[in-house]
Formats: structure tokens, sequence, C-alpha cells
């Protein structure tokens, strides 16, 4: 997964540095855990590596951002989600709904 996420970045294997690989190992191991526990603490399928890699992405470009909700200089702006996993929740839900023994249950009050 590292080696994609730095190719998607836009990193050639010259300019990936001890610590720029640091960087991006702690970014992906971050992007997991939390995955994981949106996931209920169950391992994450093959199937959402993609959400892990987008995380990471948008993660990364926010470096030296973090706490912003926007910024804008010179008539550019830019705004930041609250929740990075925000636009995969359907996704995310939908997986959950689709494994075995979880159910959505519904509680009626008569």
């Amino acid at each position: 997964m590292l080696e994609k996420l730095e190719i998607l970045l836009g990193f050639h294997e010259e300019d990936i540095t001890p610590e720029l690989e640091e960087k991006l190992e702690l970014i992906l191991e971050s992007v997991q855990a939390r995955l994981k526990n949106l996931l209920g603490g169950m391992e994450i399928p093959d199937s959402m590596e993609y959400i892990v890699i987008e995380v990471a992405i948008s993660r990364f470009n926010r470096i030296g951002s973090e706490n912003m909700s926007s910024h804008s200089v010179a008539g550019e702006s830019i705004t930041y989600t609250e929740n990075d996993f925000a636009p995969y929740m359907d996704e995310i839900q939908a997986f959950l709904n689709s494994q075995e023994g979880h159910s959505i249950g519904k509680v009626r009050f008569i």
C-alpha cells in the first residue's frame, strides 16, 4: 500500500527519504486504525484498500493545515472536511450490512 501511496502522491524512488517514508507509514497506520474502528474492530478487507489510500492522500495533503476548516489566499479557497471518511461512509455501511451477523435492529414502543 505504501508504494501505491507514493505513486499517487507523485513521488519517484529518488524522492523518498527515510523521513518521508516514515511519515507516510505513520499516516497509513493511523488511517488503517481509524477505518478498523469504523468497521467495529474487523480487519480491513482488500476491497477497502482504496479508502485507506485515498484518505491517506487527503491526510498527507493537509499536513501543516491541521485543525483548519478552510483557507483562502488571493481568491483561492480550500475547504477541509471534518471527517476524512465522510465520502466513504455509505460504502463502509454497505460493507458492514453485508457481513454475517451484522443486522440493523429497530426498536418499537407500543
